[in-house]
């Protein structure tokens, strides 16, 4: 794999550690750590969303929005192992962003609410709702990728 194309040891943040140091150094961690930390927080969040899944079709409702929501913010931290949790924060509620990050950790409330409190159907759409607004957070580190799935559904 290119190290150009992960560029993680060039990464420095002077407002978080000072100076001109990886934004990693006070972790400790090497590049190949970095990538294993993300690596097992977005398998490990996806076999929790999965197993999560697979108890809604056996009827727990409640144990299955645990762990679809679990499942998503694991997945979510593991990006903070390749650019920085402090910096991943701030890049969440820029503005290009803020819409997806509010509706996805609404979502997650909404669909613990409607696991314990309002009728299951709508914790599946509010699991939908949280896909989506998960998928357009993600996009929104793509140049241009959020134009073309405008484009491909016709809204440009």
């Amino acid at each position: 794999m290119s190290r150009k194309w992960f560029n993680l040891e060039a990464q420095t943040d002077d407002a978080i550690f000072g100076g001109n140091q990886s934004a990693y150094s006070s972790l400790g961690l090497t590049r190949t750590q970095r990538l294993g930390g993300f690596a097992a927080c977005y398998v490990g969040g996806l076999g929790i969303s999965l197993l999560g899944a697979i108890l809604l079709f056996l009827g727990a409702t409640g144990a299955f929005a645990t762990l679809f929501a679990v499942g998503a913010i694991l997945s979510l931290v593991g990006t903070g192992f390749l650019i920085g949790f402090k910096t991943q924060l701030e890049k969440m509620f820029k503005p290009v962003r803020v819409v997806a990050t509010v509706l996805l950790f609404a979502a997650i409330v909404m669909t613990f609410v409607s696991a314990f409190v309002l009728p299951a159907i709508l914790c599946i759409v509010f699991v939908i709702v949280q896909y989506l607004a998960f998928l357009w957070y993600s996009l929104s580190y793509i140049p241009y990728a959020r134009t073309l799935v405008k484009s491909w559904v016709g809204m440009q």
